[in-house]
């Protein structure tokens, strides 16, 4: 039995590209994003997903709720699907983190390298992949709302690329990608789809 999981980011939120927000609670979708994710949701009904999980991260909720309420369901929260935790960076301004040594090293060395007080980037992998792996067999796809980071670091460890690429592999938010998982086997079937709201 073939278990297609889908990946697909939160919608756009005020702070995108300019606060690191992390696990900054709070941040909710802006109009566009709920534009977005409404657009999301008429893909993913048609294909007719058995379960919908989602980080706790209150934008993750909102976007969870808008696929629920096209799909059907209810929504499981799932904290291993959780946002990053940056740390003592959570909700600092990208302009201020520039010239920072370890803001250089977490974006040249991020297979190696953690922000400060926060979480690595290969054990956002390891929880991220442990979950994931967890669905094989599950009968009928499966819907997951979550974040950039552990939506990229998912796709970087069954497509075999280093952390130290992560600049390689784009997240839009409210993108869709695919994992179809047979077995011990998982093929990547799509990477960032965007959808037009």
């Amino acid at each position: 039995m073939v278990t297609h999981v889908h990946l697909v980011r939160h919608g756009h939120h005020a702070l995108l590209g300019r606060v690191l927000c992390g696990r900054m609670p709070g941040v909710v979708m802006s109009e566009q994003g709920c534009g977005e994710m409404n657009a999301a949701a008429d893909v993913l009904q048609h294909l007719n997903p058995a379960s919908i999980q989602c980080s706790p991260q209150q934008r993750a909720l909102q976007s969870a709720a808008i696929i629920a309420a096209k799909c059907g369901g209810t929504v499981e929260i799932v904290r291993a699907m959780d946002e990053i935790d940056m740390g003592r960076w959570t909700g600092a301004h990208f302009g201020d983190l520039q010239g920072q040594d370890t803001w250089y090293r977490w974006n040249a060395q991020r297979g190696c390298t953690r922000p400060p007080g926060g979480e690595s980037m290969s054990s956002l992998q390891r929880r991220v992949v442990t979950h994931i792996g967890q669905l094989a067999g599950h009968e009928g796809s499966v819907v997951i709302v979550s974040h950039a980071e552990p939506i990229r670091a998912a796709l970087m460890h069954y497509l075999g690329v280093p952390l130290d690429m992560f600049h390689t592999i784009d997240i839009d938010t409210a993108s869709i990608s695919t994992i179809a998982l047979d077995g011990q086997q998982a093929t990547v079937s799509r990477v960032n789809h965007k959808v037009t709201a």
